[in-house]
């Protein structure tokens, strides 16, 4: 029996590039009506000429439950498979004629999926009873840019570790305890997660972000993460979320030449790959495509009650020919550097979260002079409500790093980032990004010994 969650407003929405909220949509969703009981399923996939949905209630046969293609040309496959239960693991099974390329993909939309290095998703509900009423309607006070912050910067898998057990990750139930006795201890404000989206590179520490509607299953369910924030936010403590629009793996399983096309990515590979992080870059000009982006933002301070998203990698996304050298990149229409679509996906990713979540702040990594990053899109900014102020850092570590003998010499070091301190709203981070690949902790770059 046919079932759509789709109106014929949604498809004019979707095909405009206006849709911001497809994970109500898109992906796996429990039809429960008393006369039937199932999923319905529905994906992107324009470019295919069959899809199927596999799966452990169908012994992984392409045969057994095809999708069938909307009438209206957007490209949605969708289909109601019966008896399918939550907790069922999943996958899209795409075959596109013209090129032979047949393939099983992963859902974008998944809440949910398979412990890396398996990679099915999972069907699965976002029931959860919240706690943090009182947080939610006076987080503004927090949040504001006259409020202070102090922010304690955590990656989940090594904050801390059991000590039995092989030493084991903490799940997100154990943490909702641990983390939030420590950071209320220690006086932060607010507790930034680097990126918990899921993602198959354990090293990457999720900035190879795949699944960008669910929380990795490595330490828990999705519910124990909402407990996890839930907790936080009883004891007053915001939460900032690592968010990475710039750039995307490419794992057979994932969105890369999703059906068989370069569906989100661009084709020319001097556009749609990354010559650093050998990783995907997304088609900012593609109406479907900036929805999928702005709807997983928003699905984070919807769903999972985020107070704040950092969004990594800025420069990467303003510049064309960003580490790339001459011949390696293709100008803009107007013959520049200025990547114009990726700007334009910026501002509007800014103006519909303020818009939506006015009590909530975007924060920029964004690590050049490009002018007005924290300024409203109206005034001609890129609407962030933040930017990192990476100047300082570099300059307050180098300082660091100078023996006390020598330190009178090098006081520029400390003055120089006032003579543009307040071009920006700037925060001030010693990120993790500092501590890594043998550059040292912060107790290890200062001179002597301990």
């Amino acid at each position: 029996m046919s079932q759509t969650l789709f109106t014929d407003h949604d498809i004019y929405l979707f095909r405009e590039g206006s849709h911001f909220r497809l994970y109500d949509k898109l992906g796996a969703h429990a039809i429960r009506d008393g006369l039937r009981e199932g999923v319905y399923f529905a994906v992107w996939a324009p470019n295919a000429d069959r899809v199927s949905v596999i799966g452990d209630f169908n012994g992984w046969n392409p045969q057994s439950h095809p999708l069938g293609p909307r009438w209206d040309s957007s490209g949605i496959w969708e289909g109601f498979v019966p008896g399918v239960r939550n907790g069922d693991l999943y996958k899209y099974h795409l075959f596109t004629k013209n090129s032979g390329y047949e393939v099983d993909k992963g859902d974008p939309f998944s809440f949910y999926w398979e412990i890396s290095p398996k990679t099915a998703s999972r069907v699965w509900d976002l029931e959860y009873a919240w706690n943090d009423g009182e947080w939610m309607k006076n987080r503004h006070r927090v949040n504001g840019l006259k409020s202070p912050m102090s922010i304690y910067e955590v990656h989940l898998g090594s904050w801390q570790r059991d000590p039995g057990e092989g030493h084991r990750f903490l799940t997100y139930r154990e943490m909702a305890a641990a983390l939030t006795r420590y950071v209320k201890e220690m006086g932060f404000t607010h507790v930034e997660f680097l990126p918990v989206m899921e993602h198959p590179f354990y090293g990457s520490w999720g900035y190879q972000t795949l699944g960008y509607f669910a929380p990795t299953s490595r330490y828990g369910t999705p519910q124990e993460f909402m407990l996890l924030i839930d907790s936080l936010h009883q004891n007053g403590i915001g939460v900032i979320l690592d968010w990475v629009p710039s750039h995307f793996p490419s794992d057979e399983h994932g969105l890369g030449f999703f059906d068989g096309t370069h569906l989100y990515e661009h084709e020319d590979t001097r556009l749609g790959f990354h010559p650093d992080w050998k990783s995907l870059i997304y088609n900012f000009g593609r109406s479907e495509v900036r929805n999928f982006l702005i709807s997983s933002a928003l699905f984070w301070l919807d769903r999972y009650h985020a107070d704040c998203l950092r969004v990594d990698a800025i420069a990467s996304m303003l510049y064309l020919d960003y580490s790339r050298q001459d011949g390696e990149w293709v100008p803009n229409i107007h013959g520049g550097r200025e990547n114009l679509e990726a700007i334009d996906f910026i501002k509007r990713l800014n103006k519909i979260v303020y818009e939506i979540f006015p009590d909530t702040q975007t924060i920029a990594e964004e690590s050049t002079a490009w002018p007005m990053v924290s300024r409203p899109v109206h005034l001609g900014g890129l609407g962030f409500g933040l930017k990192w102020n990476m100047g300082w850092m570099h300059d307050t570590l180098e300082y660091f790093s100078k023996d006390p003998v020598h330190r009178k010499y090098q006081h520029d070091h400390l003055t120089f980032s006032l003579w543009y301190a307040f071009f920006e709203n700037f925060l001030l981070p010693l990120s993790h990004d500092e501590v890594v690949h043998m550059k040292g902790s912060l107790l290890g770059k200062m001179p002597g010994n301990e």
